[in-house]
């Protein structure tokens, strides 16, 4: 198939269509002579789906899951899962091209998936959890394993307080250790709502390369520290250039004494230097020997 048939028996429960090639799910695809289907399952994994347009899904009121995992979409509607408020499971596994990265999270933020209990969006490169706000769901479970996500912002820990019901995994993301990722370290030292922390690794910097993040000490995620540090270094840098700057005023300064210092070295010198001429000579002539010096 080129695109979605719409000659699907009413009676239909459940609904799997792989390797059909189709590139666009279109309005109404799932309309049956204007009665709507009572599914409970529908896969269109592996179909190369490259678009989902405004309420593709509209007429499965009644379905529970919707599988759309390994597809190339390109562009998704902000009313692609309009006419779903029964879904339950929605899974968009290894699907989401960087072009529809923001259009998901357009698409996501629905009404009609109020009842959404589990949600995969592993595999799809996201760097950021593409879910405006998660107190208009019912989520229960969601996976976010192998994405290109290097932190969790305060914002989003915060959500993830308040919705404690929620399991969240993060496994197999680049995270960047810094002072960034603080909010985000305390919360998964201190809630049991990430069932893989505890392979949630460092990417960087290349010195926590590979770390566990919830082994990190507090100090190295914390910003406070990090600032004053910053500081304290900025401070010792001017503290050094003040004395540079004394110390050459002070040779200003005095550049008159010294060269007389200087010069008092090299009369010295000279003199002493005339005495050794004088006893070289004496040495040499047999009749200075009595003069004295």
């Amino acid at each position: 198939y080129a695109e979605v048939p719409r000659d699907i028996p009413e009676w239909t429960s459940t609904f799997i269509l792989k390797g059909s090639n189709i590139s666009t799910l279109q309005r109404d695809a799932f309309m049956t002579n204007g009665t709507e289907l009572e599914m409970t399952t529908l896969s269109l994994s592996y179909n190369g789906i490259q678009a989902i347009e405004p309420y593709a899904f509209l007429g499965l009121s009644r379905l529970h899951l919707l599988d759309l995992s390994h597809n190339q979409l390109e562009f998704i509607s902000s009313r692609a899962f309009h006419g779903l408020p029964e879904l339950r499971s929605l899974y968009l596994n290894y699907s989401i091209l960087p072009a529809a990265t923001t259009q998901l999270s357009d698409a996501l933020n629905t009404q009609s998936l109020r009842n959404l209990h589990r949600l995969e969006l592993a595999g799809n490169t996201l760097t950021f959890i593409p879910l405006q706000r998660l107190d208009i769901y019912n989520l229960h479970a969601l996976v976010l394993i192998n994405n290109s996500i290097e932190s969790i912002g305060r914002e989003n820990v915060t959500s993830l307080y308040q919705q404690r019901r929620i399991r969240v995994y993060l496994s197999l993301n680049p995270f960047r250790c810094s002072c960034e990722l603080e909010a985000f370290y305390y919360w998964l030292k201190n809630s049991s709502q990430c069932p893989d922390a505890g392979r949630l690794l460092c990417s960087e910097p290349e010195a926590k390369r590979g770390i566990p993040v919830e082994k990190l000490r507090e100090e190295e995620v914390d910003c406070m520290n990090e600032n004053l540090e910053a500081v304290s270094y900025v401070f010792l840098g001017i503290v050094l250039a003040l004395i540079g700057v004394v110390f050459l005023m002070v040779l200003y300064l005095n550049r008159g004494g010294i060269k007389r210092w200087l010069n008092n070295i090299r009369e010295a010198c000279r003199d002493q230097m005339e005495v050794y001429h004088y006893r070289y000579e004496q040495d040499s002539d047999p009749r200075l020997a009595n003069v004295a010096v």
